[in-house]
């Protein structure tokens, strides 16, 4: 599951999609559980995927792009307004989380983790032994 943590996100998050040419607005994410497992899809329109460095340390899940315009001598830009330059986030994942089994695919912008629950985090049965000597089993 997903962590959250910081008192400030909200004001965090408004700050974000304002962004500035120094510091670009955040990449979108969308995060969602899907069975046994947590997908995270990343809004990347126009990155290369060879310059998405994705990497998971500890808990920590770290994401980078780099999106750059096209060197063209001699052209003159009129409007601006796509964020270029590099873009990060980090997710802090929980202790339930396979972070070994992480699967990662980037499809037309959009960068899509499929991360899977830990076998020892899933529900399971446990029998219980009785006075009667009979089992039983009851869902954990």
């Amino acid at each position: 599951m997903l962590m959250r943590t910081d008192p400030f996100r909200e004001l965090d998050r408004l700050a974000q999609a304002l962004g500035t040419p120094a510091r670009p607005a955040a990449m979108p994410i969308d995060a969602y559980r899907k069975g046994d497992s947590f997908l995270v899809q990343f809004d990347l329109p126009g990155v290369q995927a060879d310059s998405i460095d994705l990497t998971v340390e500890k808990n920590v899940l770290s994401v980078h792009a780099e999106r750059s315009r096209p060197e063209s001598d001699g052209v003159e830009m009129l409007l601006a307004e796509r964020p270029q330059g590099t873009f990060s986030r980090q997710l802090f994942l929980g202790e339930t989380l396979d972070t070994e089994r992480i699967e990662a695919e980037y499809t037309n912008g959009v960068l899509t983790l499929r991360i899977p629950v830990a076998e020892t985090a899933k529900p399971r049965k446990v029998a219980i032994n009785s006075n009667n000597n009979e089992r039983t089993a009851i869902r954990a």
